[in-house]
């Protein structure tokens, strides 16, 4: 289904990042996978399709280094056609009880991040009038809000700015968002438990919503089956918040 993709993925060390690199992989395209955890280079050995996969470890909010990541990327990968802004992190904290530098931490992962790969890859896509496609993880709480205010309004970023780039790379490349309900990753343990019930409450569904069911949509954005969409935000959440 991505024969013929090459696609970056952020966060992809761990949790969704890392089975959608699987995935991809699977459904052979290359993958550069990056993160700023070094384990990001232990990925290939947890991997059974490991051909075609590059590592590049790096902080997805330095924009020093993000302009010289995608110069790497001209000199090695120039025929990258796909994004996945997928880093992202969650304190689990209430906004009163934040501190500025924590605050200024999630802000710049999770839009800051998602900003920056964005703006050289539709750079990149634009100047050469290629087509591409950026895949965004947002999340249900930019949606239907966060008991953590902050990463709440990190993820509603997330759609707004999923919007723009629709509109401001067209019509070379398509911008779709995700935005998952809880997924059973590092991340959920630090959701409260009385938050995790209001969730689950709410589905209609009652099988859980996995890290491979997230990657699964995300291959799906990436395809060619998916070519009419643009601007769209993908609701995977058992139903539990309709709209």
């Amino acid at each position: 289904m991505l024969k013929d993709q090459k696609v970056i993925i952020t966060g992809a060390a761990s949790g969704i990042g890392k089975e959608t690199v699987k995935q991809c992989l699977y459904e052979g395209a290359e993958v550069i996978a990056c993160d700023i955890d070094n384990s990001i280079y232990d990925l290939s050995q947890s991997i059974e399709h490991e051909k075609g996969l590059y590592t590049y470890q790096i902080d997805v909010s330095d924009y020093d280094g993000v302009s010289k990541f995608f110069s790497h990327i001209e000199g090695n990968h120039s025929d990258i056609n796909g994004l996945v802004n997928n880093a992202g992190m969650y304190l689990a904290k209430n906004v009163l009880d934040y501190q500025e530098d924590e605050m200024d931490q999630v802000m710049a992962v999770n839009v800051k991040g998602a900003v920056l790969f964005s703006k050289w890859f539709g750079k990149k896509l634009m100047e050469e009038q290629r087509k591409g496609i950026i895949v965004n993880m947002s999340s249900v709480a930019g949606i239907e809000g966060s008991s953590d205010a902050i990463y709440g309004a990190t993820k509603a970023a997330i759609l707004g700015l999923t919007k723009s780039c629709a509109m401001n790379f067209s019509p070379y490349v398509r911008v779709n968002a995700v935005a998952p309900t809880m997924v059973n990753t590092p991340m959920m343990e630090t959701i409260p438990d009385w938050r995790k019930g209001e969730y689950l409450s709410d589905q209609l569904i009652d099988t859980p919503v996995l890290s491979e069911d997230v990657a699964n949509t995300v291959i799906f954005l990436l395809s060619e089956k998916s070519r009419h969409y643009t601007g769209a935000t993908f609701d995977l959440n058992n139903g539990g918040h309709l709209r």
